[in-house]
């Protein structure tokens, strides 16, 4: 059985929210006065609407942290090792990312104990950040030597803020990208966060991939249109749809919460 389909035992198509890290100590947009005590209150508020809602997984992310990096401190594996430790539920998964540093994201999730983790892993990229160049082969091996062999990789074929350098359609990268770098899941994306790729796009991808290797919506689902991409997808992961105005830096909003979740069930 796949690792997905082992954290994932019995449930047909995950919906996965996202748990939206404040920014971090260092990072321009920190609240120095709430301090990492205050991280973690507004995180375990976020999270208690959630689960509540009836969520099956949870991804935790250091989104507040704009404008992102690529190569990460010793300081933010820290903190959002501790954040991630202090808010994880007890009876569902849970995964986490760090934008934009598969070295950290696998760090935290080694730290804290993690199911899975989200990360671009492969090609080259023009980005905010700048030049990007991931390497699957380090990150691979890295979860072989912390002894994480459980760990299941999601990888971004089409990462926000940033276009390839190339001439790969995205069907053509998510294949390479389970061939080639053993991806368990790949994730389609929108051009930033909130905004939905196009639905083609991602029943291309479906349609190339092994169907043993799931695909999930990574930005972009709305309780309005989600329905359309479950035609496709094998789950999705959701974040700015849940918040108040539909704002990915706003709080989580139940209402928007229960709108969501019952749309993608009745879907």
């Amino acid at each position: 059985m796949s690792r997905f389909r082992t954290i994932f035992a019995g449930v047909d198509k995950p919906l996965i929210a996202m748990a939206h890290v404040p920014p971090l100590p260092g990072t321009p947009l920190f609240d120095a006065a709430a301090g990492v005590l205050g991280l973690i209150d507004h995180v375990k508020r976020d999270m208690a609407l959630l689960l509540d809602g009836g969520f099956d997984a949870v991804l935790f992310c250091n989104e507040g942290d704009r404008p992102y990096q690529l190569h990460a401190g010793l300081e933010a594996s820290a903190v959002m090792t501790r954040v991630v430790t202090e808010c994880k539920p007890d009876d569902r998964p849970f995964g986490v990312d760090f934008l934009w540093d598969a070295q950290c994201a696998l760090a935290i999730a080694v730290g804290s104990g993690a199911h899975f983790m989200r990360e671009v892993i492969n090609g080259s990229w023009e980005s905010d950040m700048g030049p990007w160049n991931p390497d699957a082969a380090t990150l691979l091996r890295d979860r072989r030597n912390f002894g994480r062999d459980d760990l299941a990789i999601f990888a971004n074929i089409t990462p926000e803020f940033a276009s390839p350098i190339g001439q790969r359609s995205a069907a053509q990268m998510a294949r390479s990208t389970v061939v080639s770098s053993l991806a368990d899941v790949i994730l389609v994306s929108g051009p930033m966060a909130g905004a939905e790729p196009d639905v083609q796009t991602v029943a291309d991808v479906r349609e190339v991939v092994d169907p043993s290797v799931p695909v999930l919506l990574n930005t972009g689902a709305k309780a309005a249109t989600i329905a359309q991409y479950l035609k496709f997808v094998d789950g999705c992961i959701v974040g700015s749809d849940l918040k108040r105005d539909g704002y990915t830096w706003n709080e989580v909003d139940p209402e928007r919460v229960k709108r969501f979740v019952d749309a993608a069930r009745s879907a």
